[in-house]
């Protein structure tokens, strides 16, 4: 079986490349209740608007949307709440220090199954300019134009 085989994408967030340059990325486990991990598994997520706080040394995730689960009853969840990342010391101390001194900010790149456990991998991300999106842009569509040289 060869890694990719083994995850399961469940939600991406492609404003998130347009938006930022993004570097360092990092999985990390994400601490959820048992009718968020069902809804996860039917494909119940948004992490369009989230976006990653450090507090009292854990790393939470603020915004990432998921469903109540249908059959979930008076045991379901809060649909928005803050859900804390499970990370080392070492990998926070370095995220925060990037945070304060390097105008940075973290956010989720995608939420994923890997070998049965939910993931989500997280990266540092700068703004980018708005003449830098127009470059992203013209470089998108220059790709796609080739692309479609190449099937004639």
């Amino acid at each position: 079986m060869s890694k990719m085989e083994s995850i399961k994408i469940i939600a991406q967030n492609k404003q998130a490349h347009f938006n930022y340059f993004l570097s360092d990325f990092l999985e990390c486990g994400i601490s959820l209740v048992g009718t968020e991990i069902k809804s996860l598994r039917v494909h119940s997520c948004s992490i369009k608007d989230a976006y990653i706080v450090i507090r009292n040394n854990q790393a939470e995730i603020i915004n990432m949307h998921i469903t109540p689960y249908d059959q979930g009853n008076i045991f379901n969840h809060d649909p928005l709440r803050n859900r804390v990342l499970l990370m080392h010391k070492k990998e926070i101390r370095y995220f925060l220090e990037q945070t304060k001194r390097g105008g940075y900010t973290i956010v989720p790149t995608r939420v994923y199954f890997k070998k049965g456990k939910a993931k989500v991998e997280i990266a540092l991300a700068k703004g980018k300019k708005l003449y830098d999106k127009r470059e992203s842009i013209k470089e998108r569509d220059l790709k796609r134009k080739l692309k479609n040289n190449e099937e004639y």
